[in-house]
């Protein structure tokens, strides 16, 4: 009957845990690699007497457990501090401390998730789902009160009879042969299989719309979606004039903010200087910058040519003496609290932006009042780039 089949092992059980011991310990004396042992429950000393060393699967929830608490600690202190600098509380950019639960959770996590799927998928070579041993006498009897040793065909030293001999003199009160079960074909695209993916797919679109659109505004479970807040741009009957949007309380300093000391001041006693260079980035800025807001009054080259052709009172040109003459912190300080019929932009324009525009300016003006060293300049850069200078 059992000609045709493949051997896969020989199993021997025992009855006692001193005897499994004793079988577990002489099995690895006489050099078989191959074996494993069953018990009902553990049995103390059974890793030394198999001679088997310290699991490797410690490794795993170390390396990806470390691994997961690296990663989540930087991706916060990156989303908080770096790509979205947000200050909640008064805390910090980095508050480090407050990502020290998630930091742990994940490390749990990650290292419970590692450990699970590396023991099945790497040390149990699952998906390993029909063992020999499985619909073996064997294993029942081992999963209720016997003791069992399994020495598989495929160690170098088997030899069926002289394992069988061995187990034997091992005093083994019964010795069963497990061979490999029949391979048998398993259609995946039965009629019955695919009706039953189209119910599950059909009850999971079902149960997802009712939660996210039905049962999410049912009470109880509507408690998110009314709460007690307001929107922006919206009315409200808390605040006497109706507004729900609120102006900061005045004198209010963000943090690392400093305010421009002369707010509202048309001649500010110490005018601030110039923190930028003008770098080419730095100029392309002010350009676009003072195109959008300086040139509708003042001209693209700031000649007090208006764009808005007599829509608004056109500005001065910014080449007069009395512009040129002004420090580049007058000029800031025009662009931010304003001056007669311009509006102060100090709310539209960036601080560095404001600066930017300055630069700009002054290369326009520089532009229209050159000095005879430009000229010197423009002839040496032209010949080292190889173009003619007409004089």
């Amino acid at each position: 009957m059992n000609e045709n089949k493949i051997l896969h092992s020989v199993a021997a059980l025992f009855d006692t845990p001193d005897k499994i011991i004793n079988a577990a310990r002489k099995v690895k004396d006489a050099g078989y690699t191959m074996f494993d042992v069953n018990t009902s429950y553990p049995v103390h000393g059974m890793d030394k007497a198999m001679g088997l060393g310290q699991s490797k699967i410690g490794y795993v929830t170390l390396f990806f457990g470390f691994a997961g608490a690296v990663f989540i600690f930087l991706f916060m202190g990156w989303s908080m501090a770096i790509n979205y600098p947000y200050i909640v509380g008064g805390k910090p950019f980095f508050p480090y401390q407050a990502f020290i639960p998630i930091t742990f959770e994940v490390t749990v996590l990650c290292g419970s998730i590692a450990t699970v799927v590396g023991m099945l998928a790497v040390f149990f070579n699952l998906p390993f789902l029909s063992h020999p041993i499985h619909d073996s006498n064997y294993i029942k009897e081992v999963s209720v009160d016997k003791f069992g040793v399994v020495i598989e065909a495929e160690d170098p030293l088997f030899d069926k009879n002289k394992v069988v001999e061995f187990l034997k003199n091992l005093g083994a009160g019964k010795i069963e042969f497990i061979y490999e079960p029949e391979k048998q074909a398993i259609k995946i695209l039965q009629p019955k299989f695919i009706v039953f993916l189209a119910v599950v797919a059909a009850l999971t679109s079902f149960s997802t719309y009712f939660t996210l659109n039905k049962l999410m505004y049912i009470v109880p479970f509507n408690w998110m979606d009314n709460q007690k807040k307001s929107n922006p741009q919206s009315e409200t009957n808390f605040f006497y004039d109706g507004y729900a949007m609120r102006t900061p309380v005045e004198g209010t300093v963000a943090r690392g903010f400093m305010p421009y000391p002369f707010h509202e001041q048309a001649l500010p006693s110490e005018p601030l200087a110039n923190p930028t260079l003008p770098t080419n980035q730095i100029l392309k800025i002010g350009q676009e910058k003072f195109l959008t807001f300086c040139s509708p009054c003042h001209g693209n080259y700031a000649e007090g040519v208006s764009r808005l052709m007599g829509q608004f009172p056109p500005g001065p040109t910014l080449h007069s003496a009395k512009i040129i003459g002004y420090s580049d912190g007058m000029i800031y300080n025009i662009i931010t609290n304003g001056q007669n019929a311009m509006p102060s932009y100090a709310y539209q324009i960036p601080r560095e932006q404001r600066w930017a525009i300055i630069d700009y300016i002054r290369v326009l003006q520089r532009a229209q009042n050159p000095k005879p060293s430009d000229f010197q300049a423009i002839k040496e850069l032209n010949k080292e780039s190889g173009k003619n200078v007409v004089n």
